[in-house]
């Protein structure tokens, strides 16, 4: 079967369907961590990552963004120097209409009958403003974070905001 493209999912169109009791052969999440880094220390500083506008971001989306971030992150900052969170689970399951191609297809295919669709994958829907990847550090280190989560912003199927919060600084 023939790739398709990630555009295909990316918009929130069709009610959420996550009920997995209720379907056989939901494809597992390729996402294998949530939490990395120092989960013991208290950092001082947050940098996020936003996605601008509500979609959804397929679980490999997701899984290649943290190996991204989370690869930067120990080589520049060291793996004791911050505790990198993945926000979203991808709970939405997607459905997808397979369709034959090469010679003899038209023999083979069903065309729109019984077209529900077989069980694809998952993804996570996201709202507008939603945090997806965050990154705990110290005052020193936020910039080569800020630079890791760049990266990922490119990996995501929404316009991306990295936003820096100093939770030391009382208002």
């Amino acid at each position: 079967m023939v790739r398709k493209p990630a555009k295909m999912y990316r918009a929130i169109t069709k009610p959420s369907y996550t009920r997995r009791e209720y379907m056989g052969g939901v494809p597992g999440s390729k996402v294998v961590q949530f939490d990395m880094g120092n989960l013991k220390t208290d950092f001082p500083v947050e940098v996020s990552i936003l996605v601008e506008e509500a979609c959804q971001i397929q679980h490999k989306a997701l899984e290649a963004a943290r190996m991204n971030v989370n690869r930067k992150l120990q080589r520049d900052i060291g793996r004791m120097n911050y505790h990198f969170k993945l926000r979203p689970y991808p709970h939405q399951v997607l459905r997808e209409n397979k369709q034959a191609t090469g010679a003899g297809a038209d023999r083979v295919s069903e065309g729109m009958r019984a077209a529900f669709g077989k069980l694809v994958g998952t993804a996570a829907r996201v709202q507008e403003k939603q945090k997806i990847f965050t990154v705990y550090t110290t005052a020193a280190n936020a910039e080569k974070a800020k630079m890791a989560l760049k990266g990922a912003g490119y990996k995501l199927p929404s316009p991306t905001r990295i936003v820096i919060e100093d939770k030391s600084v009382k208002a």
